[in-house]
């Protein structure tokens, strides 16, 4: 049985609401993989990535950037929602941070075993939680943005990286994947990459129905993306 939570966490202006879920019997010392959503705002697809997980015997904690309430109806309104972040990576940085502190006082969490994904601009956060410097055991970005901000140009990554990636993805051309490549090479960060051929941006969204702007669910690539996730974390989380 799955066990699905809202926990509200704060910082000096804004209150957030996540979705916490775990399996009924989770003990203390869990590993506790964050969820960084869509431009949209946090939304049942990262809930439900949050119970899959949680299925998977860690708790899963979808988070959230934008504000408790702040939930995009339109692609206009997600976009202004995301700009304000995207203008401001600081502050980005800043809301990630803070749920990564949420994360570590959960109940039943191992508060040394954390891990985060991202899908589409939650991919562009756990990128960004990585150039920081945070030292995770994992961060796993599904058809992320690449471009890198503007600060913490210098500082080693500490946390190994998975990226999945559609080739074809529209938002993240081929120059953008060698950029990203050179860049978490010259930070020395452990990472690997997994690109997908004829497969475009938000290939593990079954709404994603828009092939003419390169958005489309690729049902296969997904399925094989998220069990190289669960690879990757049980390595992560085995090894101390």
């Amino acid at each position: 049985m799955i066990i699905t939570e809202q926990v509200e966490y704060n910082d000096s202006q804004n209150t957030f609401e996540g979705v916490v879920a775990y399996r009924k019997d989770t003990n203390a010392d869990t590993p506790v993989v964050l969820i960084a959503h869509a431009y949209s705002g946090q939304s049942d697809f990262e809930k439900n990535k949050a119970i899959e997980l949680a299925k998977l015997g860690y708790i899963g904690f979808a988070i959230d950037l934008y504000g408790k309430g702040k939930r995009a109806k339109t692609p206009a309104q997600a976009q202004e929602l995301m700009d304000h972040l995207n203008s401001n990576r600081t502050l980005l940085l800043q809301r990630m941070q803070l749920s990564l502190e949420q994360a570590k006082k959960l109940k039943f969490a191992d508060k040394t075993k954390l891990g985060a994904i991202g899908y589409c601009f939650g991919g562009k956060c756990v990128l960004d939680l990585a150039r920081s410097g945070e030292k995770l055991k994992g961060l796993v970005s599904f058809h992320g943005l690449y471009d890198a901000p503007r600060h913490n140009m210098k500082t080693k990554i500490k946390s190994p990286i998975l990226v999945m990636h559609g080739w074809n993805d529209p938002l993240a051309p081929p120059d953008d994947v060698v950029k990203l490549a050179k860049e978490l090479t010259s930070k020395e960060a452990d990472w690997e990459m997994t690109a997908y051929g004829n497969t475009g941006h938000a290939f593990t969204n079954p709404m994603a129905n828009s092939p003419e702007n390169g958005l489309m669910y690729n049902q296969n690539a997904s399925n094989k993306a998220w069990n190289r996730m669960k690879l990757f974390f049980a390595d992560a989380f085995d090894n101390g």
